[in-house]
């Protein structure tokens, strides 16, 4: 396939995460440029890109786990040797149900500010990065102006060891993945700052149920009750799918959101809404 290119130069997308919504994303902002799916799996990362492959898109694959600085690193250095790095798509992450408080600290809040400072080292002029991250975020109550600040800016290295952060503070992995969430629009907004010094942007998606493999653990899990509760009372009376994100997706990685950064956008099919103000705010 004929690669979209500046002069000699390949543009590249990087999608971290090669799930059903990453997939959804790259369908519809990496029509003739290179795809790099990384995921920890391989076996993911392989059968994503022969789903795309068979689509006519250019894909390659790499490994990555994105608690590691140096395993995100190596993919930097993967993707650069293929072009510009023109998006960065961060789908990767695991759920409450999936792991333990400390893993998804590790996953979810320390990867995600990880990959945003790794890649926006090298992002191009023009290039948008885009971190999915979860209506969870938006059903923590507030932070103080402090706990936001040092969420959003405290260096990568140093964020695990916050103290609002520690074994006494976050006890259980929900509450390890609303702060997570609610991290990663913090830290999108801090870093927009830095990516629009070379001239791109980065934003956040945070999605409802949206029906996927890891919306199908939790719909089969302990908190299964709970997300179809969910679902009957908010205003849309469905769960969303990857297609739908990935039109949000593509307007803010495409031309029509380039006034677009640093912001976060809540779709949840109005869950969230009656989550403070509807039939599942406590009484």
């Amino acid at each position: 396939m004929q690669k979209h290119k500046l002069g000699n130069v390949t543009n590249v997308i990087v999608v971290i995460g090669a799930g059903s919504i990453g997939q959804a994303i790259a369908r519809r902002v990496s029509v003739g440029k290179q795809v790099v799916l990384a995921d920890l799996r391989q076996d993911n990362a392989d059968g994503a890109a022969k789903t795309l492959s068979d689509a006519g898109y250019s894909v390659s694959t790499a490994k990555v786990d994105v608690s590691s600085r140096a395993s995100v690193q190596a993919l930097v250095k993967t993707a650069t040797s293929l072009g510009e790095i023109t998006g960065v798509i961060h789908a990767a992450g695991v759920s409450p149900t999936q792991a333990s408080p400390e893993t998804i600290l590790k996953v979810d809040l320390y990867g995600t500010a990880l990959v945003l400072e790794e890649f926006g080292n090298v992002i191009v002029r023009g290039g948008s990065g885009l971190v999915i991250s979860s209506q969870s975020g938006h059903r923590l109550p507030a932070l103080s102006a402090e706990q936001n600040k040092a969420l959003a800016t405290t260096p990568v290295e140093e964020l695990l060891k916050l103290p609002m952060l520690q074994p006494d503070q976050v006890k259980d992995s929900l509450h390890a993945y609303q702060i997570s969430k609610r991290g990663n629009s913090l830290r999108v907004m801090a870093e927009a700052v830095r990516w629009g010094e070379r001239g791109a942007r980065v934003n956040a998606i945070s999605p409802g149920i949206i029906i996927t493999p890891l919306a199908n653990d939790e719909l089969k899990g302990p908190r299964g009750p709970g997300y179809r509760r969910m679902i009957e009372v908010c205003a849309a009376r469905r769960a969303g799918t990857p297609d739908e994100v990935g039109a949000v997706g593509a307007l803010l990685m495409g031309s029509d959101g380039t006034f677009i950064t640093g912001s976060d956008f809540l779709m949840d099919g109005g869950v969230t809404a009656a989550y403070w103000y509807g039939e599942l705010a406590v009484k």
